[in-house]
């Protein structure tokens, strides 16, 4: 759960409501205490392209320290509900406390850090391994909050899931059925279970050890 300390204001946002908008003033961080979110952008034609999904006991709005708007949309997978603590009260709590400072400094390094693990699959990895390595982290993201690492909702849609990791709907469809045909997942609507969890891990990198063998 949300582990920063100081003031703050619960808030609720329905599912396909705003928490906050592009271009917004950026004065808060978030903490979600239920529910989930994703951040999006909009590219220059009008698309939606989803950076990132966030669920409960997570921080969303640290991509806007250091600037006066906020840098993209957060928008309500479903109905949640967050805690709206106010930078400048936090920064100034964050000075007194340093344990404080140093918990904002771990939150905000895992924030780096996600973003540069997302720029590696996206640039290095086949369609399946993405998708792969897309289900593996959710399923530690549950785990570390205390829930099953091994069945859990989507809450985003495939076509979000998608735009994303940069497939298209049909490739991701196609790829969810390869997975349960090969029994390393199960799939009933949005519910997945990952019934084989080691050769769901060794999607990643399969590809290149394929073309490895056909090359020798």
């Amino acid at each position: 759960m949300f582990s920063l300390r100081g003031p703050g204001a619960r808030r609720r946002v329905r599912r396909g409501e705003y928490l906050y908008r592009l271009g917004a003033p950026f004065h808060a961080l978030y903490g979600i205490r239920a529910g989930s979110f994703k951040s999006v952008l909009l590219t220059e034609d009008g698309r939606e392209q989803v950076t990132g999904f966030h669920m409960g006991g997570e921080v969303l709005g640290f991509d806007g320290i250091g600037s006066e708007t906020c840098p993209g949309d957060a928008i309500a997978l479903e109905d949640s509900e967050v805690v709206e603590i106010p930078f400048d009260e936090l920064d100034a709590l964050a000075c007194r406390e340093p344990a404080l400072q140093r918990e904002l400094f771990r939150m905000l390094a895992g924030e780096i850090q996600r973003e540069r693990s997302l720029m590696l699959l996206l640039g290095s990895m086949r369609a399946e391994e993405r998708l792969a390595a897309f289900l593996i982290n959710l399923s530690q993201r549950f785990s570390a909050r205390g829930f099953s690492a091994h069945r859990f909702l989507l809450r985003m849609t495939r076509e979000e899931i998608g735009s994303l990791l940069g497939l298209k709907l049909e490739t991701v469809s196609r790829i969810l059925s390869r997975f349960q045909a090969e029994g390393l997942i199960g799939v009933r609507n949005r519910e997945v279970q990952i019934v084989a969890m080691p050769a769901l891990r060794a999607v990643i990198g399969r590809g290149d050890a394929r073309r490895e063998r056909e090359a020798a």
